[in-house]
């Protein structure tokens, strides 16, 4: 879930929609993430998703950093659009999948956004119109959900709505919020613990699902912490990709336009925040340009990461880095 900064409207009129939907639909294209029920209201959006090939970190900076960025050009505006970091709540596949896609796509008659539910199945900025086929979202995962409901596409829908109809009585629902943590292991302390581990489970974040669900959480958690603490500086980053591309850190700093500067920008920005998960303003300075511009610079280097990434080891940069062909 995003919501905007003190609770102001983030969707203004149907072009800021549109927008959102769009950048999500790029980042499912490009196999970040799996997305089986969303909606958008005034002031927040939720999103039920499974992440993919990159952490969803990355994913959640690539789509939110995009839309706020537009949607302060869009408006004249200026600063930051979202209320702190987006929360996310990793949750047991059974038997909260179809409870969740349930729960969030019925969010807009709870707000009163619309007023009944055949007025629900046309709006668009929902994935429930998708799932009953009145809107066609190409990249929503509807086949998944209504693969539950039924072995073909009109009895699966039929089920789904009656399903959703049968949710409408039951208003907001604490037990989908979270917590299983908390009544598992002794309350937010344990949370605090998973703050040094894999970015998913970091912040104020949740966990819904069962003990032994939580149990698995906190393994996965502890058994990538050690990897998480040994993540090169910034600057031996810069030092092993200015070294394989030839470059002069100086030419970064001093904000060099040339091709090769270019390029190992590019690498840096790409390891730094896509790889280790440095913040734009942590590299900025080093790369000799505007926070903005490391995102745009890390997104390009994306295209290349076959290149970057050899350069990386679990431990940190390649010893030989400077003997390797420049790139």
């Amino acid at each position: 879930m995003v919501r905007g900064l003190e609770r102001q409207a983030i969707f203004r009129n149907e072009t800021d929609r549109a927008d959102f939907v769009t950048r999500l639909a790029k980042v499912v294209a490009d196999n970040d993430l799996t997305v089986y029920a969303w909606a958008l209201l005034s002031n927040h959006a939720h999103l039920l998703v499974r992440s993919g090939s990159r952490p969803l970190a990355r994913s959640m900076r690539r789509l939110l950093t995009g839309y706020a960025g537009a949607f302060n050009r869009r408006h004249q505006r200026s600063g930051h659009l979202f209320q702190n970091r987006y929360k996310s709540i990793v949750v047991e596949a059974e038997p909260y999948l179809l409870e969740l896609v349930r729960y969030l796509h019925l969010n807009p008659l709870r707000a009163t956004v619309v007023p009944d539910l055949r007025a629900l199945d046309r709006y668009p900025w929902s994935g429930h119109s998708a799932l009953v086929g009145r809107v066609p979202r190409l990249w929503q995962d509807t086949a998944t959900i209504l693969g539950q409901f039924g072995a073909t596409p009109g009895r699966a829908r039929r089920a789904y709505n009656a399903f959703v109809m049968a949710g409408i009585p039951q208003g907001r629902r604490v037990d989908l919020q979270g917590g299983g943590l908390l009544r598992s292991h002794g309350g937010w302390q344990a949370v605090a613990e998973l703050r040094r581990g894999r970015e998913g489970y970091r912040g104020d974040e949740r966990i819904l699902g069962s003990s032994a669900f939580v149990e698995a959480v906190r393994q996965t958690v502890q058994a990538t912490e050690p990897v998480a603490r040994r993540r090169p500086p910034v600057t031996a980053l810069v030092a092993a990709v200015c070294a394989a591309t030839g470059c002069q850190a100086m030419a970064l700093q001093e904000g060099s336009r040339r091709t090769h500067a270019a390029r190992a920008r590019e690498g840096v920005a790409y390891l730094a925040l896509e790889v280790c998960g440095y913040t734009a303003p942590a590299v900025a300075d080093l790369l000799g340009v505007h926070p903005s511009a490391v995102y745009r610079a890390a997104q390009r280097g994306r295209a290349t990461c076959g290149r970057w990434d050899r350069l990386l080891t679990p431990t940190g940069v390649t010893e030989n880095a400077r003997k390797q062909r420049p790139l």
